[in-house]
């Protein structure tokens, strides 16, 4: 046995090993799968200092499919700034085998001028006016509330849950996000935030044609940028990322959808909590499932520990009816199988901190605003939500990656909205999988 790396960016101890561009390594990995001559044999062929001609002359001998190949060419990082925090939410969507992080609603800038002009988002010019005095106003009250609830922080301490023995840095910012994680719900959905993402040409490519595919301009203003800066990586394997047919016909039912959902169940009102879940156990009968679940679970350490066969091959979806965009925006991340949303507002989450008759002019606006983009059929009217619009959310996938998330999202740390949610469903899976109950670890949300 013999082990040969290859390296897009070689560490500092790793001078040996070849540096390779994208598309360099994804041809020779594609090299090496139709010939028995070994790594090193490949590579003692290819001129490093001309990768194009050993990339040219590999694929011309390799009878390979795109998106196989694409899948090789290792971790391209890309970085957005300013985009919309609804694209930002689409492209985690979109995105399933990506690594990634967004800028966090404590770190963003929280002003009326964070946000993409009404033409590039595609908003109706006779409606921009009045869409961006709904903005204006979102923010005027998230500052408000930011400011009465760090006040009553200070005023009243007992609010706040600080660790045992805290230093005064710590109150302060414990403080601080107790204000900002309850006053962000006013912040609206066309906020500018960051993101950055790491996957391969293959997936990069399937992300920039649903972009393109999609009737918001931001998107297709963001999969022209990405496919011209990742075609400077990786040319010959990006030609595939153009607007597609079967992509554009699912963006339009899926927004026709969205709108005659959301035109019926569009209200300013909370939502009371509902959650579903479903679990799936059966298992071919010729390969039955034989381990307890106790002993899927029992052994780990903490989350991160790995789970048994019971919990991994255990189907699990579980949906609430009153998902606020603030909650989606992350929960949205957990990548493994598949999430859907109507994304509409079905409802206006605001925590009890918050007198909601404080602002009720403010959320009938914003409401009608909403409806008169829907009424349009335009798809502009993401642009119109705030973070405490409500909608359905579901998420499919297996028992211990359910697991995972809801031991982290009611831990340590996590927001209490999420704890909400997740100990909700947690609740649902135990009626499903009550022998799995000694062994998840449902947290209090305790600070850090």
């Amino acid at each position: 046995m013999k082990i040969t790396g290859l390296a897009l960016v070689p560490p500092p101890s790793a001078a040996d090993l070849p540096k390779v561009t994208p598309e360099l390594l994804a041809s020779v990995l594609a090299r090496y799968s139709r010939s028995n001559e070994g790594l090193a044999a490949i590579l003692a062929k290819v001129d490093i200092a001309n990768p194009d001609a050993s990339i040219d002359r590999i694929l011309k001998f390799v009878d390979y499919g795109h998106a196989s190949i694409g899948g090789l060419t290792g971790g391209l990082a890309i970085a957005l700034d300013d985009v919309s925090m609804w694209l930002a939410y689409k492209i985690f969507e979109i995105a399933t085998m990506a690594d990634g992080q967004e800028s966090s609603t404590r770190y963003i800038t929280m002003d009326a001028a964070n946000v993409p002009s009404a033409e590039e988002l595609g908003v109706p010019s006779d409606l921009a006016g009045r869409w961006r005095e709904v903005l204006d106003r979102s923010f005027a009250a998230y500052q408000q509330e930011y400011a009465r609830l760090d006040a009553l922080a200070v005023a009243e301490p007992q609010r706040v849950r600080v660790p045992p023995d805290a230093k005064p840095a710590v109150v302060a910012r414990l403080r601080k996000n107790y204000a900002l994680d309850r006053a962000r719900y006013f912040i609206p959905f066309a906020t500018r935030t960051n993101l950055g993402l790491v996957q391969s040409s293959r997936m990069w490519a399937t992300t920039v044609k649903h972009l393109d595919s999609l009737p918001q301009p931001e998107a297709r203003a963001a999969a022209k940028l990405i496919r011209d800066e990742l075609l400077k990586q990786s040319p010959r394997l990006m030609r595939y990322s153009s607007a597609e047919k079967s992509f554009e016909e699912q963006a339009r039912q899926e927004l026709a959808a969205s709108i005659t959902l959301g035109l019926a169940r569009l209200s300013a009102a909370p939502l009371t909590d509902e959650v579903w879940v479903q679990v799936d156990r059966a298992t071919p009968p010729w390969l039955p499932e034989t381990q307890p679940v106790a002993e899927a679970l029992r052994h780990r350490a903490n989350r991160y520990g790995y789970q048994g066969a019971a919990t991994r091959r255990m189907r699990v979806s579980f949906a609430w009816n009153n998902m606020a965009l603030a909650e989606l925006r992350d929960l949205n991340r957990h990548r493994t199988g598949h999430r859907y949303t109507p994304l509409i507002q079905a409802g206006f989450y605001l925590p009890p901190e918050i007198d909601r008759a404080t602002h009720a002019a403010l959320l009938t606006d914003q409401l009608e605003l909403t409806r008169e983009l829907l009424g349009r059929g335009s798809p502009a009217y993401v642009y119109s939500l705030l973070l405490g619009a409500q909608t359905p959310f579901e998420h499919s996938t297996h028992a211990d990656k359910f697991i995972y998330e809801a031991e982290l999202r009611t831990g340590m740390g996590a927001h209490f909205r999420y704890a909400e949610h997740l100990s909700a469903a947690l609740s649902g899976f135990f009626q499903h999988v009550p022998e799995a109950r000694d062994w998840v670890v449902e947290g209090t949300a305790e600070p850090e």
